[in-house]
């Protein structure tokens, strides 16, 4: 199968032993989309390298800026300041909200329900639309900076997202009453798939698999990062552990993460957008005046090239799909020396032989389906 079948999520190739309509064994093959994005990054600063990396995981992009700009701020040590983590905790979560409406019309797609799939592309398009406000840019969105954010948001921008929370809210439970008790929904995916608690924490999954299988694990939560501490949430956990509860773990996060944009905006503080400290070092030669007449109009100002410093440290956020970590060693220069991207999806397809031994044909979409896996990042 592949590597240009049309609904799977990129190009994956999968060799399939069937017999008669049973699969007896089947072996992944990746890296048809391999683009040597670490060997990139070593020869990148940190804000060179912010365009690329929305191209990994190019449905939740703001999680991809987020984790890079997060490996330099916590190995330099540079605090940002609060409105800046309340903008980032709004994009991130968007950003969730986007990608499980791209997961769920495609999934459903592969399973033969064609309607869900015209109907996600209302919401997703109204959130590229805040995207686009803020940003510039609908997709790659090279929004987060080292030590905040590129440009503060524009006027009207938190009205427009509550508005768009009120409609998006009660949107999430049509596609539930179309959906969850199908008959031929049920059918395709209860029971199939399912993979044991143990089993889950084994493969090392991560994200919605891990939670559908009954393991209460959440980065939002264990990490700390942000304020997501000061925002009152729920982890949204499954014990079936099929394709099923998954399904569900997905849609109660976009629940979750509509309920974490609406408390974020009304907590928004004011204040700076930007650490100005982190400027200070790249104004030390006294060059650029940033605060003068003649720059008050650039709209994204570049953040400042810092020199990592001589250590090493593992940051991990938690996207969509699960544990997207950077493994990043300094070597005292502007550029790392290793930037070692820990991609969800990767870790999470390795289960996928185990899971589709003794199935049939037809499953192997729903079942690859509810991994939910993006090839830009598993080949980086």
């Amino acid at each position: 199968m592949g590597p240009h079948h049309p609904s799977m999520h990129g190009v994956l190739r999968l060799v399939v032993v069937p017999q008669g309509e049973n699969v007896i064994d089947c072996k992944p093959i990746l890296g048809y989309l391999h683009r040597g994005m670490e060997k990139i990054a070593e020869n990148r600063t940190i804000v060179q390298y912010l365009p690329y990396v929305t191209r990994w995981d190019y449905l939740a992009t703001m999680f991809t800026e987020a984790v890079t700009v997060n490996a330099p701020e916590k190995l330099a040590n540079i605090q940002i300041p609060e409105r800046a983590s309340y903008i980032r905790i709004i994009m991130l979560e968007l950003s969730r909200v986007a990608s499980h409406l791209l997961w769920l019309g495609p999934f459903l797609a592969d399973i033969g329900a064609q309607t869900p799939f015209f109907y996600i592309f209302r919401e997703r398009e109204m959130i590229y639309d805040l995207f686009e406000a803020a940003t510039g840019m609908r997709m790659m969105h090279n929004y987060f900076r080292i030590g905040g954010v590129a440009a503060d948001l524009p006027y009207g921008w938190v009205d427009k997202c509550l508005d768009f929370c009120q409609y998006c809210l009660p949107k999430i439970y049509e596609y539930e009453r179309l959906i969850t008790r199908n008959p031929i929904f049920l059918k395709r995916v209860k029971g199939v798939g399912f993979i044991s608690r143990q089993e889950a924490i084994n493969w090392g999954l991560s994200g919605p698999c891990l939670r559908a299988s009954g393991v209460q694990w959440d980065l939002r939560k264990i990490d700390h990062y942000e304020c997501y501490d000061k925002i009152d949430w729920q982890i949204k956990w499954q014990t079936e552990g099929d394709s099923l509860a998954r399904y569900l773990v997905r849609i109660d996060e976009m629940k979750e993460s509509i309920n974490i944009i609406q408390q974020a905006l009304k907590l928004l503080p004011g204040g700076p957008y930007e650490n100005l400290e982190g400027r200070r070092i790249a104004q030390e030669k006294g060059r650029m005046n940033w605060n003068s007449f003649n720059y008050q109009f650039v709209g994204k100002k570049s953040s400042p090239t810092i020199k990592l410093p001589r250590q090493e440290h593992y940051v991990r956020v938690e996207a969509p799909k699960g544990e997207l970590g950077v493994f990043l060693i300094g070597d005292d220069s502007v550029f790392p020396w290793r930037f070692k991207i820990r991609p969800p999806g990767f870790a999470n397809l390795q289960i996928l032989p185990q899971l589709l031994k003794g199935m049939k044909l037809a499953d192997i979409m729903t079942i690859l389906g509810s991994i939910d896996i993006i090839m830009g990042e598993v080949d980086r």
